[in-house]
């Protein structure tokens, strides 16, 4: 019990401060990464919080594992639920947090847009190292590798962002007439957040282990 209270601690941190990474994109105006573009457009479209978009989007993609895995789709996946809930309200929180904040000049955008990918690389590196369990952006992807053995992670995971791009382009352009959230922020992000992960994951694990807390 002590050791999974202390997966759900760090796990719930790199959610936090993932979510603060997104709120450093969305202030930057220069584009928000893939897999948030569609909840952003819905943010818009709708005028619902961030954070509501995200969790409702995130519900679709645990509906879509459990609908494409079927019976090999194991109730502890139900657990994404609680997590994306947590998520959505630190999504909101973070972006109350950072409020209007925005470095002047385009300098100053591409330099929020490097903390934002910094953040998120941080918080994505820290959730992973929990162990705990995938967010439903990663859950799907696995879920169609887990279908569909032939394919790797990052072929699904290029497939994959490219379709919510292109969605959340389509929301926009239908209800906005034009087109909000996509930017060059979002190949930006695309291109460098993976390196970002690989070497954050190395810092997160070595803190962790000097910490002295492993799973």
């Amino acid at each position: 019990m002590k050791k999974l209270a202390c997966q759900v601690v760090v796990y719930c941190i790199g959610l936090f401060i993932l979510a603060i990474g997104i709120a450093f994109a969305i202030n930057s105006d220069l584009g928000i990464s893939p897999v948030n573009s569609v909840p952003f457009a819905v943010h818009l479209v709708s005028g619902i919080n961030m954070g509501t978009a995200v969790t409702l989007f995130f519900l679709l993609l645990i509906g879509l594992q459990a609908a494409l895995l079927r019976r090999q789709f194991k109730p502890i996946e139900l657990t994404q639920i609680i997590f994306s809930t947590i998520f959505g309200f630190f999504v909101d929180f973070a972006i109350f947090i950072v409020g209007v904040l925005a470095f002047p000049t385009y300098a100053g955008q591409l330099a929020m847009l490097a903390i934002s990918i910094v953040l998120i690389a941080i918080g994505v590196s820290m959730y992973l190292e929990a162990k705990l369990i995938s967010l439903p952006a990663e859950g799907i992807i696995l879920a169609v590798i887990q279908k569909y053995p032939r394919h790797t992670f990052t072929r699904v995971k290029v497939v994959f962002d490219c379709v919510l791009v292109v969605i959340a382009v389509a929301i926009t352009l239908v209800f906005l007439r034009g087109i909000y959230g996509i930017r060059e922020g979002t190949i930006i992000s695309a291109i460098f957040l993976g390196k970002a992960i690989y070497y954050a994951r190395k810092v997160v694990s070595w803190v962790l282990k000097k910490l002295n807390i492993s799973f």
